[in-house]
């Protein structure tokens, strides 16, 4: 055992701190020690890294949230969190330093510029991220999930993929059951921001089905809590049985069920949707960053492995024709699945390993 440390950063989303919680599950296997670095609102997302990982919250903030009072506060609080960083490095000295994008991921990230310390960025998205773009000519490595991803001119990126959780390991290349005269399972995920559009259009789209596709769908929604109710009446109306939850813990024992997965094309949901290899319908949110959740869904629409709707020609209709054309037409429903696979990259995590070990000094 090396017993080296790696500091992780991350901000307070699915998106960012998933693949953090892959690399940490992995290096901890490889005998390192992992701290993971993030503030309260990502602290929520940490019940599922091991118990090994050592979680420090630090000061941070965002300039998208609050009044204007709090945005002057901003940088203050930013600069607290660096502060604290600097001091908790100089007294740990990790070996290797590794950003996965948010606002929480900046006292860490500057604190090993400071420093020095060997550090690296993993963007998930094929655009940088605001963190990960100020931090990009300042790091040694910069791992890319999604490729190609746009970086500043004269820096070189290193296509990883973006790494999935154990449990989605786990369901890699689960048998697909295509659609048929049964019961069927389809899962709807929002993403952290912008999931109301399909807590209203999902239910009214299932209820413009055929009857007997109805019948035989059992669905898994998330939903977030102010629009759980709205989405549930939605589904009781169209006499369709739905679970309405703002967060599954076994989205990965889900999706290797579902017959069909409608989801947001976050860089996470992507990478498990094509380990796991399920047929999807993917619904790029609008106001994302440099419009890059269409790009996350570029390779999987290219692969004809997911049908991809942008939010702008959402509606009920539009959204039911896709539904039906996928669920009644089985043999299409099953190249769907496999095309997904062969998009995935089950080895996203070790090629990441890879340099972590690299910038530490363990190759081989």
């Amino acid at each position: 055992m090396s017993g080296k440390l790696l500091l992780i950063a991350a901000g307070g989303t699915g998106g960012h701190m998933f693949p953090a919680q892959a690399l940490a599950e992995a290096m901890l296997a490889r005998g390192w020690r992992v701290k993971l670095s993030t503030d309260d609102r990502g602290a929520r997302y940490a019940g599922g890294f091991p118990e090994a990982v050592t979680v420090e919250r630090v000061a941070s903030a965002t300039f998208a949230r609050g009044g204007t009072a709090a945005k002057l506060l901003v940088p203050v609080r930013i600069l607290g969190g660096v502060m604290g960083a600097l001091l908790s490095q100089l007294r740990d000295r990790p070996a290797v330093v590794v950003g996965f994008g948010g606002y929480p991921s900046i006292p860490a990230l500057a604190a090993a510029w400071i420093l020095r310390r060997p550090r690296m960025i993993h963007e998930q998205n094929g655009v940088l991220g605001r963190v990960n773009q100020v931090f990009a000519r300042r790091v040694d490595k910069v791992a890319c999930g999604t490729w190609p991803t746009a970086l500043p001119v004269g820096v070189a990126g290193e296509p990883v993929g973006n790494p999935v959780r154990q449990a989605v390991l786990d369901r890699a290349s689960a048998p697909y059951i295509p659609p048929g005269d049964y019961p069927m399972s389809m899962v709807v995920i929002g993403g952290s921001q912008g999931a109301r559009i399909l807590s209203d259009v999902v239910p009214a789209a299932v209820a413009l089905l055929p009857e007997g596709l109805r019948a035989n769908l059992r669905i898994a929604h998330q939903a977030r809590d102010e629009d759980a109710a709205r989405a549930a009446a939605g589904y009781e109306a169209a006499g369709v049985r739905a679970e309405i939850a703002p967060f599954f813990s076994d989205i990965p024992r889900r999706l290797s069920e579902a017959q069909l997965v409608i989801s947001r094309s976050g860089a996470s949901s992507v990478a498990d949707i094509s380990v796991i290899g399920r047929p999807a319908i993917l619904i790029p949110y609008a106001a994302a960053t440099g419009d890059h959740q269409t790009a996350n869904a570029k390779g999987l629409a290219d692969a004809a492995a997911a049908v991809v709707v942008q939010e702008k020609a959402l509606d009920a209709g539009v959204l039911a024709g896709h539904i039906a054309a996928i669920l009644e037409d089985p043999h299409r429903a099953e190249s769907m699945a496999r095309a997904a696979l062969g998009e995935g990259k089950p080895d996203a995590t070790a090629r990441l390993v890879a340099l972590v070990e690299e910038l530490g000094g363990e190759t081989q």
